[in-house]
């Protein structure tokens, strides 16, 4: 049970819950490429194959992925580009409005919102900070030497990871706690809520509770 210390929070998965689609390709497009995107997706496709199936560890393939395109990319290259993708993102269409209604309407309510979600910080929190959202609690990347290593800081962002680093952002806190997610990934973080809500790609958002 919650016991609320200050107001609610409202905690959103991205990709497929407030974006249409994965967002985490593009963006490596953007930065690396098309054909060295290409490359790199030709050489996982055995993992991919077997992560489709749950018989690849989804967060190794991710960390082996990232290694292969962004091992020594300036940090501060990959942010300017994780500001211009927030741009895109808020502009285009790939967000879904329904979703971002939604987010509207807890901040309306004085709710606290936050996504958490196992796409990069890089983008995430300059696409909050446009959205007017209280955080972004997503997969950090590794840097030293002021380049990346290739490797996630701290873990993927997803299953178990998204309630712990959620956990830690709120500290001693326990408010009434909605969540919204669309996938196995998000499944630790709905049950961790006092309102968790599936988000499916055509099914109207169960309503909010009177006020």
């Amino acid at each position: 049970m919650s016991h609320p210390t200050a107001g609610p929070v409202a905690a959103f998965d991205f990709d497929g819950t407030l974006s249409r689609r994965d967002t985490l390709l593009p963006f490596l497009q953007r930065v690396c490429g098309a054909q060295r995107l290409y490359r790199a997706l030709a050489r996982s496709g055995p993992a991919l194959s077997r992560m489709a199936v749950g018989r690849a560890d989804r967060d190794a393939v991710k960390d082996a992925l990232l290694l292969r395109l962004l091992a020594g990319h300036e940090a501060a290259a990959l942010e300017a580009a994780g500001e211009t993708y927030a741009d895109f993102l808020v502009r285009s269409d790939r967000l879904r409005p329904d979703t971002l209604d939604r987010a509207a309407e807890h901040r309306r309510r004085g709710h606290r919102v936050v996504v958490v979600s196992a796409s990069p910080a890089v983008y995430l929190q300059p696409l909050a900070n446009r959205l007017g959202y209280d955080a972004a609690l997503a997969t950090r990347l590794e840097v030293a030497d002021e380049r990346l290593t290739g490797r996630m800081d701290g873990g993927n962002c997803r299953g178990p990871e998204k309630v712990a680093r959620l956990e830690a952002w709120l500290g001693e806190e326990r408010p009434r706690l909605y969540a919204y997610g669309d996938s196995a990934g998000d499944r630790e973080l709905l049950a961790r809520a006092d309102v968790g809500v599936k988000v499916r790609p055509r099914a109207p958002l169960p309503a909010l509770e009177p006020v």
